[in-house]
């Protein structure tokens, strides 16, 4: 399984049960035939912006904040990101079109709106492109110069 959909289905199992650990998590993503150790499900936790929220009863579980301004990720989550899935990037006024492999522009996204980067507005993910708006009118071009530096593609 792709690492973006073991992803979701993380987020899925997440979303549905009360899932107190990350070994608890490894065991139901095995029920599913999702085959993950408990290493590459902290990775997956991590990059899902996931946290411990208590809930009635004094247990904490997992849960991934619905709010992306409860989401902001550590300051190198968007660099391995980036470098790891973004194979692409073009611009035009103040839009930035970041291209990756199929099925992946959802996770790409998820992590640039978590970064709470000051030149971004938001962005709206596809399969595999992803489009960022930046907040001034002329800030594409920089922008995509800085998105590309991050993804590791300098000469775009």
């Amino acid at each position: 399984m792709q690492k973006a959909a073991r992803q979701h289905r993380v987020a899925t199992l997440l979303a549905e049960s009360a899932v107190t650990s990350q070994s608890q998590l490894v065991d139901l993503l095995a029920l599913d035939g999702v085959k993950a150790t408990q290493a590459t499900v902290s990775r997956d936790l991590e990059d899902l912006g996931a946290i411990k929220v208590r809930v009635p009863g004094g247990e904490t579980v997992y849960a991934i904040p619905e709010l992306p301004s409860d989401q902001i990720a550590p300051s190198d989550h968007l660099r391995r990101v980036m470098g790891e899935w973004v194979v692409e990037v073009a611009v035009s006024g103040n839009i930035v079109v970041l291209r990756t492999p199929p099925g992946s522009a959802h996770v790409v996204a998820s992590a640039i709106d978590r970064s709470g980067h000051q030149m971004i507005l938001g962005t709206v993910a596809g399969d595999d492109t992803i489009m960022v708006v930046a907040s001034k009118a002329d800030g594409g071009p920089a922008l995509a110069d800085e998105l590309s530096e991050l993804a590791g593609l300098t000469d775009r």
